[in-house]
């Protein structure tokens, strides 16, 4: 089974956004909202505008861990939350399927990011890859891994850096320039 990765590049990202943008509003805001809140796809896919519109946080019971709790909506996110929910009732679906009118699947959520990540090149792609999106850059950014620890309900740091495949960027700098 492959590995699913996080999107590591700012451009890439941005290319996905323009493609996903390309296919639907709907695509396009699965990606940012995915990559703004590091929630689980199953959590994320459960969602409605309710759970969301004028919201400073998303307060939910995780699927996985079936543990309370509350992700801070960025004021961006906010304001594209706003635009993106404009004219839906509170009752809809957040990601609405074209065909059952009621969210869309994990299924199509990976076909959709699967589709886009092959138009800009981009492989081991799946329906994780936004959480790990969110976690390896607020990695980056902030380079605390406990607080992202907590943020996941990881058991361990380890874990946490394994998950977002920064072991992996620093084996493969490490390696890259050892010779003997």
């Amino acid at each position: 089974m492959e590995v699913v990765q996080p999107i590591r590049s700012v451009e890439k990202l941005t290319q996905m956004k323009a493609v996903l943008k390309g296919y639907s509003d709907r695509d396009w805001f699965l990606l940012v909202m995915g990559i703004n809140v590091g929630l689980r796809i199953g959590d994320l896919l459960k969602l409605h505008v309710r759970d969301v519109r004028n919201k400073s946080h998303i307060r939910i019971i995780e699927g996985k861990t079936k543990k309370r709790k509350k992700f801070p909506i960025n004021s961006e996110l906010r304001e594209i939350i706003n635009t993106y929910t404009k004219g839906m009732r509170d009752s809809d679906p957040l990601f609405k399927s074209y065909r059952t009118k009621q969210n869309i699947g994990r299924v199509q959520a990976y076909r959709i990011l699967n589709k886009a990540a092959a138009e800009v090149g981009l492989i081991e792609i799946g329906t994780h890859t936004l959480r790990k999106t969110f976690g390896y850059h607020f990695y980056k950014q902030y380079k605390d891994v406990a607080l992202l620890q907590e943020i996941f309900n990881h058991s361990a740091p380890s874990i946490t850096m394994r998950y977002i495949g920064i072991n992996q960027d620093i084996i493969d700098q490490a390696v890259g320039g050892f010779h003997l």
